[in-house]
């Protein structure tokens, strides 16, 4: 229904400052309200309040009118109904900016409110309790988000605040003769966006319910359930801004960084604290997660070192290593140390003083990692352009994917390893691996999910040797691979993150010395190319699963 308007620009007299008088108080939370309601007392506002939250105002010695004695009617239905009133929802919405409203205002006997502090029932914290049902509908806020969206939208007068940690800021813009209408445009903002995120929580909920529901009427398992969670029918992506960027992928491209907010929101890079060095830019950004990704994949002691979103090294401890991170680092930076200028370093192990004396001999755009040791920051500090990264302590993933595209979103679970463990591989070509073999075949299996499709990556003791990504086919990737890896291809195992539709890139393989190899398998062409190992005498393993990276 459109809204009926008819004043002019006129009609309206600015307003600023607006002195508080009289605040109405209704908190699941009770977390600084005492607080509160001292400050706001101390200072003359007159205090209406509802029902739990009127008690504990009051049993504190503040004198507070409840609710039902400014409606005139009683808190019913178990206290659904308390504040769905005109006298409580007319005091909120009036817009004192106009003459007609504070004469419509005298004439119904409404009073206004200056100042609105509310935040709303507990959903999903209850859901998290694993509370079931009509427990959980129970929790549905409905007079909350009215009130908080009222005031909101009426922020010309109306001072909203959803957060207990924005008490003291409340508390000392009343002592200060009221609140600013910038401030009331940031508290609105900020209201907004909690409705929204309370709105998404219960909207996420019914889906799974829904879902679930689904599952049970197909038969599905639990099991089942849990390896193909259903998607949300709706998705709302939330996120605060926290930096705007000096430009984007390139100069003329404007750039902002947001950090993820809401219930389902992780730490990540985009928590993670500067220690040294410029601000970080897009570009910077974009290669520290890709390095993170490839480091964090290997539960040893790990570094990549990333180069335009792609690996030119990735390499684990050898494991009498005195150092470890110190020497994964020397091996991942052996690879490919042209490539390596310039690059972004990262580590799932807290930098060494060790680590840091190499780095510090080599340019490198950005080191990020879970922490440092207090002698390796008095190096890498030493060096006011490099940006020293430290992630948050509760690093970690998305549980999804997304990705951008014209017109809407792609979700996907993130990749996984569910068939990594050499006992679920099928030796196709060749003699049984023997342990060393074994293990750097795994190595260069898990290492190759990193490198962008069409990738290859050749590895030996642990460390990456030569890698071939991004190529329109998968012989080129090879290539590539070969090429980098120089005389270090001979004796080294190979991975192939998708099966190869002709024997040509094996052959490529098998002609550098490449002496064993993983890749998926399922190609119309399988025979062939094992064929071509078996002639070359080299031993090959089919995967059954492929790790694209686009």
């Amino acid at each position: 229904m459109a809204a009926h308007n008819d004043h002019k620009p006129s009609d309206y007299r600015h307003r600023d400052r607006v002195p508080v008088k009289r605040a109405l108080i209704s908190v699941s939370d009770k977390t600084g309200l005492l607080e509160l309601a001292s400050g706001l007392y101390a200072s003359g506002v007159a205090i209406v309040s509802t029902g739990s939250t009127a008690k504990t105002i009051a049993e504190s010695g503040i004198p507070v009118t409840e609710v039902s004695q400014v409606t005139g009617f009683p808190e019913s239905l178990d206290g659904r109904v308390k504040t769905l009133h005109p006298k409580v929802h007319g005091g909120l919405l009036a817009d004192l900016r106009l003459a007609a409203h504070e004469e419509q205002l005298a004439e119904l006997g409404i009073e206004a409110f200056e100042l609105v502090v509310v935040n709303l029932y507990p959903f999903v914290q209850t859901v998290a309790s694993g509370a079931k049902g009509d427990a959980v509908v129970e929790q549905i806020d409905i007079g909350g988000p009215a009130m908080v969206r009222a005031s909101a939208k009426n922020h010309a007068n109306v001072a909203i605040v959803v957060d207990p940690s924005r008490y003291g800021e409340v508390i000392a813009a009343v002592v200060d003769g009221g609140t600013t209408l910038s401030q009331r445009r940031n508290l609105a903002a900020a209201a907004f966006a909690h409705t929204a995120s309370y709105d998404k929580a219960v909207a996420d909920w019914f889906a799974g319910e829904l879902d679930a529901e689904w599952r049970r009427e197909a038969g599905q398992s639990t099991e089942n359930q849990t390896k193909n969670p259903g998607f949300p029918s709706h998705l709302v992506v939330e996120g605060d801004l926290v930096n705007v960027l000096r430009y984007g992928e390139n100069s003329h491209q404007a750039a902002a960084l947001y950090r993820s907010v809401g219930e389902s929101a992780v730490a990540g890079i985009a928590q993670a604290r500067l220690l040294n060095g410029k601000e970080m830019s897009y570009n910077n950004y974009v290669d520290a997660d890709a390095a993170l990704r490839a480091a964090f994949d290997h539960a040893e002691a790990a570094v990549a070192i990333v180069k335009h979103a792609n690996p030119c090294g990735i390499a684990v401890a050898d494991a009498d290593a005195a150092d470890p991170i110190a020497s994964a680092h020397a091996k991942a930076h052996v690879c490919d140390p042209v490539s390596a200028f310039g690059g972004v370093v990262a580590a799932n192990r807290p930098v060494t003083r060790a680590m840091a004396e190499q780095v510090n001999g080599i340019f490198t755009e950005v080191i990020v990692a879970p922490s440092y040791e207090l002698a390796a920051l008095e190096i890498l500090t030493q060096k006011k352009n490099l940006r020293v990264l430290e992630l948050p302590a509760n690093f970690s993933r998305e549980s999804l994917e997304a990705r951008q595209i014209s017109g809407g979103l792609l979700l996907q679970e993130p990749d996984s390893f569910a068939n990594l463990a050499v006992a679920n591989w099928t030796l196709v070509s060749g003699a049984k691996a023997d342990p060393q073999t074994y293990a750097d075949l795994e190595f260069a299996w898990r290492a190759c999910r990193a490198v962008k499709s069409n990738g290859i990556l050749l590895a030996k003791e642990g460390a990456s040797v030569g890698i071939g990504m991004g190529q329109v086919n998968r012989v080129d990737s090879c290539r590539l691979a070969v090429d980098r890896a120089t005389v270090r291809a001979k004796g080294s195992v190979a991975a192939s993150d998708a099966f190869f539709p002709f024997k040509d890139g094996v052959e490529i393989l098998i002609e550098a010395g490449v002496r064993a190899i993983v890749q998926p398998g399922g190609s119309m062409r399988d025979q062939e190319v094992i064929d071509a190992a078996k002639e070359a005498g080299i031993t090959m393993y089919f995967t059954n699963e492929r790790h694209f990276y686009h």
